[in-house]
């Protein structure tokens, strides 16, 4: 049985069900106006731990620094609805009561107020006006229960990792073509006009004036050899080089534009209404 000493741990714990399953934290503890006990806690459930569900401390203990409640999950998830207020007032209490299958065990006139860290003692009615130490009435407990509202925290019973593609864009060398230098030999005709020079027999006829003697006239035959000359054109080759070739190779850079498809993963919240208030998208 938990009692008063135990506020403290009972405060922004972590709550689990009967069989070890994770339900949420604990956010806000009730205590019984008449003897100061912790009777209920609220904790967060749903989708972003976005939904306070009371749940009571009957049978609960602490399992280390975890509150382990005698009720499912599905038990504390399904549980009345109902607005968290500084007090739990009878007809509520008896609704979750019947609900968690308990018998109540307080007069119809007690109420269960909203506690706070170190409360202890003390005996109050939902009518009791002023503080208490160590009590909180309904009058000087707004501020109170304001700053345990404001100090909530978010619990997420159920996460998701979204994935997506992305392109990583490598380059590879890949050959497109070769060149060959290759040397052949072909056969042109080229005339060449050329001159050349020939000597030619030139004979001359020309009488002898005067009387002048031929001296007396021999017998046989008398013979003078004339040489003709002539040119011709002589043909030679030489090989001369008139050309080089060279083949290089050069590198310019060009911009590709590739494309490719690429999936994203995206999730929806599905579910009540008030299990998807405060959805954090990005």
């Amino acid at each position: 049985m938990l009692s008063t000493n135990d506020v403290g741990r009972i405060e922004k714990a972590t709550a689990y069900d009967s069989s070890g399953e994770k339900v949420g934290k604990v956010d806000q503890i009730y205590l019984d106006d008449a003897t100061g006990e912790p009777s209920w806690v609220t904790v967060t459930t749903g989708l972003f731990g976005t939904s306070q569900t009371f749940v009571p401390l009957e049978g609960a203990s602490f399992d280390g620094e975890d509150l382990r409640l005698a009720h499912s999950k599905d038990k504390v998830k399904d549980a009345p609805r109902i607005d968290v207020d500084q007090h739990l007032e009878p007809q509520q209490e008896d609704e979750l009561y019947r609900y968690y299958g308990l018998e109540s065990s307080y007069a119809g006139d007690r109420d269960t107020t909203l506690g706070t860290t170190g409360v202890a003692t003390g005996v109050a009615t939902g009518t009791t006006t002023g503080t208490t130490t160590g009590t909180t009435g309904t009058t000087g407990t707004a501020d109170v229960a304001a700053d345990v509202a404001a100090d909530r925290s978010r619990t997420d019973d159920a996460s998701m990792t979204v994935s997506e593609e992305r392109l990583n864009v490598d380059k590879e060398s890949r050959e497109v073509g070769q060149a060959r230098l290759r040397k052949y030999v072909t056969t042109d005709t080229e005339t060449v006009t050329v001159p050349v020079k020939k000597e030619q027999l030139v004979v001359e006829r020309n009488p002898v004036e005067g009387s002048r003697s031929g001296g007396t006239i021999s017998d046989g035959e008398d013979v003078e050899e004339v040489t003709l000359r002539e040119e011709r054109a002589v043909v030679g080759k030489e090989t001369v080089d008139v050309e080089e070739v060279r083949v290089g190779k050069e590198t310019v850079t060009e911009q590709e534009q590739v494309s490719e498809e690429v999936r994203k993963e995206r999730v929806e919240v599905e579910g009540d209404t008030d299990a998807t208030l405060g959805d954090d998208r990005r």
